[in-house]
């Protein structure tokens, strides 16, 4: 009888607890899967309580919420918040976990996924690991044709050993122990490679699980074109789902909102043309609705009856509202429905950007005040997903980016290819969960 795999699985934020998450929920539907331990370096890890995962050594949320990256002032404010007691602690965890599985004698070893944290701990363990890499992308320096020219003179660093990953992180990627490496991209797998890194191009989980609640082919009819012209403009609406940031956020997204409703009545009035434009608000379930409501309303729009609609919505709980011929949807629950019926985001969202991105749609980003979208988080991420993401300065000139990119349909075309380049196929999970094991095991 093979013998059971104890795994002990490291994350460092929200976002990368989902995505170990879903490697999670594939490796425990194949055959002998592994007993499964966590160890959330950063929160409290409650998307481990989903497939009822055991959480080892202490867990606790900082006042950053994990962005400290971005900003000096929020390290110092972990600091002070119990930030070194924790991480010593958590080592302890780590170690004394090891221990219990090699005095029993079972085949053991480590998932981190995240950034440099998750694996340096998976490095002290002493025991083999693999690395699923959420945080970095050469994207973010390079694309399939060289360097990005930057103006910044701090972008040197970014790639001063010639990889997005700096030599410290990939000697920790090619120890004995580390016996598999998941980065984000085929460019950052074949960089990696090149460099002596166990790393396999699997895809990226981020793309797993967005199935909608409808089909999503369509067929081609003779009059699709007539169609096409009289549809409704849909743009999903991302304002991410840190309190209180993205109450901010989404002050800025209703004031683009008004910029694309003048220009698009403008361009139909001129056209005479009776093109309507339907918002679709994908508003995280943390999130007080009341509050984006009075936002909502207090921009002109009127409450309407979701069944008269002129489309049909599966999230029948909504908050609907008109103004002139545009709609505004409001939901909670029908996320991945969003993300497939728009045509175009507004986002200010990290996660969210990326995945409707990676369906081959552009999306329209305003920098906020942060803590994670700022102009600093925004311009790296256009950088990271290149011409899917346009940048707009102001949310006052949304209206005009728009109606510029919606000309060329040629660009939305590149587009498509771009984001389903940059962010791969859905099954990554699956895939990833059984090379884990293979390698694991060896």
């Amino acid at each position: 009888m093979t013998s059971q795999l104890k795994l002990l699985v490291l994350s460092n934020g929200h976002g990368e607890d989902i995505i170990a998450v879903r490697i999670l929920h594939e490796l425990l539907q194949l055959p002998n899967p592994p007993e499964i331990f966590a160890l959330p370096l950063v929160g409290e890890g409650y998307a481990y309580q989903k497939l009822n995962i055991p959480v080892i050594g202490s867990v606790k949320t900082m006042p950053s919420g994990g962005f400290v990256y971005m900003d000096g002032r929020q390290l110092i404010r972990d600091v002070q918040g119990g930030l070194i007691n924790l991480t010593l602690n958590q080592i302890k965890a780590v170690k004394q976990w090891v221990k219990t599985q090699q005095q029993t004698g079972n085949p053991s070893g480590i998932l981190a996924v995240g950034d440099i944290l998750p694996l340096l701990f998976a490095w002290v363990s002493g025991i083999n690991y693999a690395f699923v890499g959420t945080a970095k992308s050469e994207y973010y320096v390079r694309d399939e044709l060289g360097l990005l020219k930057r103006k910044n003179k701090g972008a040197y660093w970014e790639n001063f050993s010639g990889s997005i990953y700096h030599p410290w992180e990939r000697w920790l990627m090619s120890r004995h122990h580390c016996k598999a490496v998941f980065p984000r991209d085929y460019l950052t797998t074949k960089i990696l490679t090149q460099m002596r890194v166990p790393a396999f191009d699997l895809g990226n989980p981020m793309m797993d699980d967005l199935q909608p609640s409808f089909p999503t082919y369509r067929l081609y009819e003779t009059d699709a074109e007539h169609k096409e012209i009289i549809r409704p403009l849909i743009v999903t609406l991302l304002p991410g789902s840190r309190i209180p940031e993205a109450y901010n956020n989404w002050e800025q997204i209703m004031l683009g909102i008004s910029s694309l409703m003048e220009t698009i009545c403008d361009r139909d009035r001129l056209s005479n043309t009776s093109k309507s434009v339907i918002f679709l608000g994908a508003i995280a379930p943390n999130l007080d609705s009341s509050i984006l409501t009075k936002f909502v309303t207090s921009h002109g729009w009127k409450p309407f009856p979701i069944e008269e609609l002129p489309i049909k919505f599966s999230d029948h709980q909504a908050l609907t509202f008109k103004q002139n011929n545009a709609y505004f949807i409001l939901t909670q629950t029908a996320y991945n429905d969003c993300l497939h019926m728009g045509d175009i985001a507004i986002a200010m969202a990290g996660t969210a950007t990326e995945q409707f991105v990676g369906l081959g749609k552009p999306a329209f980003t305003i920098p906020g005040k942060g803590p994670q979208f700022n102009p600093g988080f925004a311009e790296a991420q256009s950088r990271h997903l290149g011409d899917s993401i346009i940048l707009v300065e102001k949310p006052q000139n949304l209206g005009k980016q728009v109606k510029n990119l919606l000309a060329y349909p040629d660009k939305l075309h590149a587009i498509a290819e771009n984001g389903l380049r940059r962010m791969g196929k859905p099954g990554a999970a699956q895939r990833i969960a059984e090379c884990i094991m293979s390698k694991l095991l060896e």
